[in-house]
């Protein structure tokens, strides 16, 4: 039995729990599993990921595979699980010889092995960086990860297009460059002169309504009322 580990981070509101996507390949009849609570799209993931793998010249182990999303009790939800789950089924077949580290990796996978962009991966690269932990995303979360370029975490932010580069980085074959305003066409430069909401005066439960709605992508309906002396805003949150 050998058992590789690779690290993402999963979507609970605001927070962004770490996950060790753990890989186990055994002797047996050809079986793949997916446990640790995972929603459907993320069951569905063995079968685009048998398909990037195959389609990217790597050999699809034979045998019994089970892939563990820990911890178990966290829901799993989205395609952002797809990358971690290669590289571990690669890392625990031999066929590529790194160490991950505490690098952290995010891509839904095409079945070409194309790296497809992922909802939510803002959150998730902030609080891998804030742990100083490297970060793998598609190049398509380029310009949405972009924010991060502000503050020392440009260098360990790194996107890739295809789950080939990726093994090469690791394999130090040819390494991925750190994200830099470059590679997403001066959208960093043009952060600094956007409204934000540090620039709005208390109102803190409509901003912390505004944060909710936009993280959890609900509509979002706001009245606002001037007066004399005040101005309030009603901001109601149609789930």
């Amino acid at each position: 039995m050998t058992i590789a580990t690779v690290a993402c981070r999963a979507q609970l509101g605001l927070q962004a729990p770490l996950v060790q996507v753990e890989v186990s390949l055994d002797v047996g009849l050809p079986v793949f599993n997916i446990v640790g609570l995972p929603a459907t799209v993320v069951k569905e993931s063995k079968e685009r990921v048998r398909a990037a793998l195959l389609n990217s010249y790597f050999a699809f182990p034979a045998g019994r595979i089970t892939v563990n999303l820990s911890p178990a009790d966290l829901p799993k939800r989205g395609g952002r699980f797809d990358l971690p789950i290669a590289l571990g089924i690669l890392l625990a077949s031999g066929q590529l010889r790194a160490d991950p580290g505490t690098t952290e990796f995010y891509g839904e996978l095409g079945l070409s092995g194309e790296l497809k962009p992922v909802p939510g991966v803002l959150l998730a690269a902030a609080h891998a960086v804030r742990a100083r932990h490297e970060v793998i995303v598609p190049r398509a979360n380029a310009e949405e990860v972009s924010v991060l370029l502000r503050g020392p975490a440009s260098s360990s932010v790194r996107t890739a297009d295809h789950l080939r580069q990726v093994c090469d980085h690791l394999d130090d074959t040819t390494r991925l460059a750190p994200l830099t305003a470059v590679l997403v066409r001066g959208v960093a430069d043009a952060i600094d002169v956007l409204p934000d909401l540090s620039d709005v005066r208390g109102q803190i439960q409509a901003k912390r309504a505004l944060t909710v709605a936009a993280a959890g992508s609900h509509s979002l309906f706001s009245i606002w009322s001037i007066r004399p002396q005040s101005s309030l805003l009603l901001a109601l949150i149609r789930l």
